[in-house]
């Protein structure tokens, strides 16, 4: 896959959890990472997909899988979400949609009648190499996460 994404690599973003308050993709190399992409914080699609993976974190840590959630809300918003709901994984602020759009996750969507850019739900699944092995566009909740889960365990 040649596309901007299929290495894991992104410049430093403010993120949640980390000891310097940025956080790089490339930081995680070396172990398989799920970089998902979420529309807005505390809204209730976005909240029950990062209940999901917070669910499931154990799961995924069993396979040395790594999470990050990233939408274009700031720090401080993704440092309130991730408290409330206890997320144990990083949340990065992407304002700039720098990575929205290195991952082309910006698309016009119909908000209430009205056309509007936004983030569209996907996931990305790298391996321990960093290589791009799967992706999800257009996600629905339901059942995602478990899907998710499922190609983790499949890499082994």
């Amino acid at each position: 896959m040649s596309n901007t994404y299929s290495k894991l690599q992104s410049p430093a973003l403010p993120a949640t959890g980390t000891e310097s308050g940025e956080l790089s993709l490339a930081e995680l190399q070396g172990a398989p990472v799920v970089v998902y992409f979420y529309p807005r914080d505390n809204t209730p699609g976005c909240t029950r997909q990062g209940e999901g993976f917070r669910d499931h974190h154990d799961a995924f840590a069993e396979h040395d899988c790594r999470i990050v959630g990233v939408s274009r809300d700031s720090l401080a918003s993704h440092e309130k979400f991730a408290a409330k709901y206890q997320f144990p994984f990083p949340l990065i602020a992407d304002p700039d949609e720098t990575l929205c759009r290195q991952f082309d996750v910006i698309k016009e969507k119909n908000m209430y009648g009205k056309k509007v850019m936004g983030v569209e739900r996907s996931t990305f699944l790298y391996d321990a190499k960093g290589e791009l092995v799967r992706e999800w566009r257009k996600v629905k909740v339901p059942g995602h996460v478990e899907e998710v889960l499922e190609a983790v365990q499949q890499l082994a």
